[in-house]
């Protein structure tokens, strides 16, 4: 009897160390991520749906073996308070969206993971050396290379074929690399369409509108807004006068043609959170953000509003009806 005891407990002992290690495995893990945008916008709660899913899919689910805090906020105005906050819960990766809250958490931490989207140029901002070879304790998926301007000037003059002048409108506080990382795409491409570049730079909605109604006052004035986390927050004023002035405009993001933008034409947001998600996964699992390259967006989305379009005077072409993939009548 003591001997069966004495083989019991010798067992019981040879378990122990899985049951630890088991343990150890399943332990809470924290996730601190910040999303520039108002939690109840259908975009931004889309984009952190499709994190949280991609997350499940790989074995992480929030409240059993990992803690997700969310902070919200529209703009940058409070990107350096919740990026001290988060740091200050030390979660053991961080998502960041955007290039100002990116930066903001570079200013607070060089230990703590950070895995960003929607960062347009992160060797130019200083968050990696290189696109192979991030070398600090960022890296991430970029939304736009700097040869897409060319792309966007491209669709703005086969959807309003008479545009002579072109301005593309930043904020040089927010905008990549100042607005540089994307200037001399949209040049080339200017010169080799014919169209007259314009260089607007914005930093309020009276800027914004002076921008417009001088493209307005004669015909053949062209907008497109470059990828900035201002020109997300003050897309109402620029749609609005955009319209008013009969200046047709090309976007990024989808939802600015919800919202009555002419043309968009960019990353799918959802599609670099996923993504996003295997990088997450993978620090959890011990690797290091230096070891995971910098990775470019694979999937795109192009939008076009019909109703803006008529009230511009324009008639959409069927080439951008068929590779369109959501038409706003």
């Amino acid at each position: 009897m003591r001997r069966r005891e004495f083989i019991a407990g010798l067992a019981g002992a040879a378990a122990w160390p899985l049951a630890v290690r088991a343990q150890q495995s399943e332990r809470m893990r924290r996730l601190g991520v910040f999303i520039p945008r108002e939690e109840n916008e259908p975009e931004a709660k889309g984009w952190l749906s499709a994190f949280t899913q991609g997350l499940a899919e790989l074995g992480w689910t929030d409240g059993r073996n990992v803690r997700i805090d969310v902070r919200w906020a529209s703009g940058i105005d409070r990107a350096r308070m919740y990026a001290k906050e988060l740091v200050d819960l030390q979660p053991d990766v961080i998502l960041s969206q955007s290039t100002p809250v990116t930066a903001a958490f570079q200013r607070e931490t060089r230990t703590i993971p950070i895995v960003f989207v929607f960062v347009a140029d992160p060797v130019g901002s200083g968050f990696v050396a290189s696109l192979p070879r991030p070398s600090g304790n960022i890296t991430g998926f970029i939304d736009e290379e700097a040869g897409m301007a060319s792309k966007w000037l491209e669709l703005l003059t086969q959807i309003a074929p008479g545009v002579k002048r072109v301005a593309m409108m930043f904020n040089p506080d927010t905008a990549p690399g100042g607005g540089s990382y994307f200037l001399p795409s949209f040049e080339s491409a200017a010169r080799s369409l014919k169209v007259e570049p314009i260089i607007a730079r914005v930093r309020s909605d009276a800027e914004i509108e002076a921008v417009l109604t001088s493209l307005g006052r004669e015909p053949g004035g062209g907008l497109i807004v470059m990828p900035d986390l201002f020109m997300q927050v003050h897309r109402a004023p620029i749609i609005l006068l955009a319209a008013r002035n009969n200046v047709p405009a090309v976007y990024q993001l989808f939802f600015f043609v919800r919202d009555g933008g002419l043309l968009s034409y960019g990353p799918d947001g959802a599609d670099l959170f996923r993504r996003a998600s295997s990088y997450v996964d993978r620090i959890l699992r011990g690797a290091k953000p230096a070891d995971l390259p910098v990775q470019v967006p694979v999937k795109f989305v192009m939008a076009v509003n019909v109703k803006t379009a008529k009230a511009l005077g324009l008639t959409v072409p069927q080439s951008i009806l068929l590779s369109a993939d959501e038409v706003i009548q």
